[in-house]
């Protein structure tokens, strides 16, 4: 995984999209990532979880995907798929989070490829607790903006393999969706 490819990538498609438009501070940025890791925490409150399998099949199976729709772009079928079966699941939102960073990292030109060997996250924690224990990361500025920046990417993955998400095949997933969307996806920032 080069996370400062992926860092390039959310970076591009947030640029490119109006999110950089005017200048953000690091806290604007950080919040948006706190916001992010909430949704995920109401998202398991919901017990809303993707359902990748189901995904995989309606892609497989969609005329739309497969390019049999005249006058109909495959995205829409990508679309709407993921609308179905991941949109607003706690993987959609990890990813979120994670991509917020990256962009983060891309905007201040951070290096990504340093990981913690020190989790705050644990499987003796409950989803709210892990969460906690991330913003309060995200919050103590005890490291410079991009030790924190890596560092939190780092826990957000193992909270990920906590639960047995492949947090980058998500990433992936919503980039590519992300990459469709309209100006600030619709949003005033």
């Amino acid at each position: 995984m080069n996370l400062n490819e992926l860092r390039n990538r959310a970076y591009k498609t947030a640029r490119d999209h109006g999110f950089h438009d005017e200048e953000l501070s690091n806290e604007h940025c950080l919040c948006l990532v706190i916001s992010e890791l909430m949704e995920a925490v109401e998202a398991n409150r919901k017990g809303k979880r993707a359902n990748v399998d189901w995904y995989n099949k309606k892609i497989a199976n969609s005329r739309i995907c497969q390019g049999l729709v005249p006058d109909t772009p495959k995205e829409i079928g990508f679309e709407v798929a993921y609308n179905e079966t991941i949109k607003g699941s706690i993987e959609e939102e990890l990813a979120d989070a994670v991509i917020r960073l990256l962009d983060l990292a891309g905007l201040r030109n951070f290096n990504l490829n340093r990981f913690s060997p020190v989790y705050v996250v644990s499987r003796k924690k409950t989803f709210t607790e892990n969460i906690y224990a991330i913003v309060k990361e995200i919050m103590d500025r005890k490291y410079s903006l991009e030790e924190q920046v890596n560092y939190v990417i780092t826990q957000v993955f193992a909270l990920a393999d906590i639960l047995g998400v492949d947090l980058l095949w998500h990433i992936e997933q919503k980039m590519r969706y992300n990459e469709l969307r309209e100006n600030k996806h619709g949003k005033k920032y």
